[in-house]
């Protein structure tokens, strides 16, 4: 008979969760990709995402409340974690921007990394990338129409294209919204995907316990990369540079710019966090090399 290993089915309160956050298109895949594979690390991409982005995007909107949000998340990350057998537990999610202080409540020690990158990159890249995914026409009108008449209207299904936020009454954009077409939505998207990301670390999270990096540092500034693998715990390989010089997270290896139109629309909505975030607005954007 072959002896089995003795396995403590008992949770594990010594590890420390780390969640990467952001806009998406900003870099988390490429955290989850760099960071795999490290003994004594267990790193995910958009953990559980069918069910956390419906939860997510229901708190975002004020549909369902904080309670309800961390009794949910507590049978998903909340008991991933406590499972674990691993130092350190990562999720990298543009998911969880939205629910930073229910996260908190489930893993007080929860440490956060804040990736960010210029939305014009992030939008343009959501736009001709991920068109059948983020902000669809149908998609988004079908949400809005369940919003509109929950009890007479089919809930969308927990599939990725239907659960994007849609400002109500009284938060930023609502007002616009219902006239923006898919760029606009991908625009508004980064803008307050940052937004709430920056509230919820400033109101929330000890600073020693958060770490805001942009994507285009962390590829060409030695000491971000230092940063990030000092804030994980991981020691920072030679190798680690070199392969962020090419993009991870790629559906077509091509570089999309903005055309006049689209370079209008977004600073019509997205200037003041670009200014907020230290890009300018009026620069050439950088192309990527695939």
């Amino acid at each position: 008979m072959t002896p089995h290993t003795a396995i403590d089915p008992a949770p594990n309160r010594d590890t420390v969760p780390v969640f990467v956050i952001g806009s998406g298109r900003s870099g988390t895949r490429t955290i989850f990709k760099l960071l795999s594979g490290i003994e004594g690390l267990e790193i995910h991409h958009e953990f559980c995402c069918t069910h956390v982005q419906p939860l997510a995007a229901l708190y975002a909107m004020g549909r369902i409340g904080i309670d309800e949000v961390t009794d949910e998340m507590r049978s998903l990350h909340g008991a991933a974690i406590d499972l674990s057998d691993a130092d350190t537990w990562i999720d990298c999610s543009n998911k969880l921007t939205w629910v930073v202080e229910p996260l908190l409540r489930l893993h007080p020690r929860a440490r956060f990394v804040n990736l960010i990158r210029d939305g014009r990159k992030v939008a343009n890249s959501y736009f001709h990338k991920l068109p059948d995914e983020m902000y669809d026409d149908r998609s988004t009108a079908i949400l809005r129409r369940w919003l509109d008449a929950p009890d007479g209207t089919p809930k969308p299904p927990p599939e990725k294209k239907y659960w994007w936020n849609i400002p109500i009454d009284g938060m930023p954009f609502a007002e616009e919204f219902p006239d923006f077409d898919q760029f606009q939505r991908a625009a508004y998207h980064w803008v307050e995907s940052n937004r709430v990301a920056a509230e919820s670390l400033a109101e929330h999270v000890p600073p020693d316990r958060q770490l805001t990096l942009r994507l285009e540092d962390l590829v060409s500034e030695p000491s971000s990369l230092e940063a990030l693998c000092d804030f994980v715990g991981v020691p920072c390989e030679d190798s680690y540079a070199e392969y962020l010089k090419t993009p991870q997270n790629v559906i077509y290896p091509m570089d999309f710019g903005l055309s006049d139109d689209q370079r209008f629309q977004f600073a019509e909505i997205a200037a003041p966090m670009m200014r907020q975030l230290g890009y300018d607005i009026d620069a050439k954007e950088y192309t990527v090399v695939y």
